[in-house]
């Protein structure tokens, strides 16, 4: 079904169709090859309402129940369809459950409203390193699966992000879910974010973290992802592994943290300078003696 969307003003009119099934969806794509998807629409919007003239097509995901299921697969892993909101997600059982990390990270996108709309799929293709949801789908190791009308295929998402706002996405090819494979035995799941202010902030920088802990208290496993203080975002194995057989503790966490800011690639914006986000990304760490 085909209608016209005209809230923006006469230079945004353009054709909106909404699909209900991913067949449909690419017989659509196949007649508007150049056409915009939308799911939430939280990025796309604000593009066209202040980006160059662009009457292109709109295909509208949110009729597409197939792209928004939660469900448990039967090798424990969890599938996330690519419309699953981040309120959604922030509140899923499976989720909290298995993967507190990710439902932490979605409950710190922008606000209540935009959390309702804001889709996981579109946090990604997005590809910005500031995106909330990337440091925690990173570090749980999650696999993008990828279809056309062509067929499918599965790839990790730190090959599927090349920069920023760069994707390894082909024409006519859409992100269709989102699978985690399982992630059990971790004493502490942590999402930090550091903004310019406390609420409907794009990340300063950010940190996904989970430790396995032994009986005595020393760390057995680590894993840390960093966003938002590189062109994507940054694994450091060598902060991982200086804290294995050590005891958690701010003097483990300062050693950690010094190797960290050796390896993060920061930049100066309008949100931060370098030596800030530099700063920031050490002390992250530090929060996980609390």
């Amino acid at each position: 079904m085909w209608a016209t969307m005209t809230q923006c003003t006469d230079r945004c009119k353009r054709q909106i169709s909404f699909p209900e099934t991913i067949d449909e969806l690419f017989r659509l794509q196949q007649q508007h090859p150049d056409a915009h998807l939308m799911a939430g629409g939280t990025d796309l919007l604000v593009a066209l309402r202040h980006g160059p003239q662009d009457t292109r097509a709109t295909i509208c995901l949110e009729r597409i129940d197939e792209l928004r299921r939660i469900d448990e697969l039967d090798d424990g892993s969890v599938s996330i369809g690519a419309i699953a909101t981040f309120s959604t997600i922030a509140r899923n059982a499976l989720l909290q459950e298995r993967y507190p990390l990710l439902t932490q990270a979605a409950a710190t996108v922008g606000g209540p409203a935009i959390r309702t709309m804001a889709s996981i799929g579109g946090n990604i293709v997005t590809a910005s390193p500031a995106a909330d949801s990337l440091p925690a789908l990173y570090l749980l190791d999650a696999q993008l699966e990828l279809r056309s009308a062509a067929g499918s295929r599965t790839v990790a998402i730190a090959e599927f992000i090349l920069g920023p706002r760069r994707t390894m996405l082909q024409p006519g090819e859409i992100v269709s879910r989102i699978i985690l494979p399982p992630f059990t035995g971790w004493s502490i799941q942590r999402f930090e974010k550091v903004g310019r202010r406390k609420s409907l902030a794009i990340a300063v920088a950010s940190l996904a973290a989970a430790l396995q802990l032994a009986a005595d208290g020393t760390v057995a496993a680590a894993r840390f992802a960093w966003g938002s203080v590189g062109p994507t975002v940054l694994r450091c194995a060598e902060a991982e592994q200086a804290l294995i057989g050590k005891p958690l503790s701010e003097e483990t966490l300062n050693a950690a943290a010094l190797l960290t800011q050796q390896a993060v690639q920061p930049i100066d914006d309008i949100r931060a300078t370098a030596d800030y986000r530099l700063s920031v990304a050490g002390n992250l760490l530090l929060r996980l003696a609390a």
